[in-house]
């Protein structure tokens, strides 16, 4: 009967430490969509690579990301809309374009790619329970944002994508 009690109390313990969010791990809001998704983990790993992939930008003045006011001012709905849309094309467009000699680098990339088709899962499950209801400003800023990548060559445009990574999670982390 003890061994009982003890099994029992060692799994409601296992349940509940796996329901908690791990160290580094964010509660990030789209919209009606609420994500966890290990920030410092990511960010730790662009940083140790941003200067390499940055110098590997011959366009500097064009932004994929930041052509004026693609991601701040948008509604939750929206929000969470073109996050999902972003998650998709970073993970279907931009990581699978970005290989280099160095192991290192392409272990970081492989890193923040993983972690990003995780959140690509976890906010498709939350759009598809029409959580998120896309309207027409979030369409217009993806579709500038696709235009922006489309207008280069795919190598360059994945490795310009990825080195405006930080523009990216520092819009993820402000709250609407």
């Amino acid at each position: 009967m003890k061994g009982s009690h003890l099994l029992l109390c060692l799994f409601s313990m296992s349940c509940w430490v796996n329901l908690m969010p791990t160290a580094g791990n964010k509660i990030l809001h789209f919209g009606a969509c609420r994500v966890s998704m290990s920030m410092t983990e990511i960010r730790a790993g662009f940083t140790a690579i941003k200067a390499n992939i940055q110098a590997r930008d011959p366009i500097r003045t064009l932004s994929i990301l930041s052509y004026p006011h693609s991601l701040h001012k948008l509604n939750s709905s929206d929000r969470c809309c073109i996050t999902h849309h972003l998650f998709n094309f970073y993970v279907d467009k931009v990581f699978k374009h970005c290989k280099t000699e160095d192991s290192y680098v392409n272990r970081k990339i492989s890193s923040i790619a993983n972690s990003f088709l995780s959140m690509k899962r976890k906010l498709g499950q939350c759009h598809e329970q029409n959580q998120c209801v896309c309207g027409q400003e979030s369409s217009e800023k993806f579709k500038q944002i696709l235009a922006n990548y489309e207008g280069l060559n795919v190598t360059s445009a994945a490795m310009k994508s990825l080195g405006e990574l930080d523009i990216l999670l520092d819009w993820m982390e402000k709250s609407p």
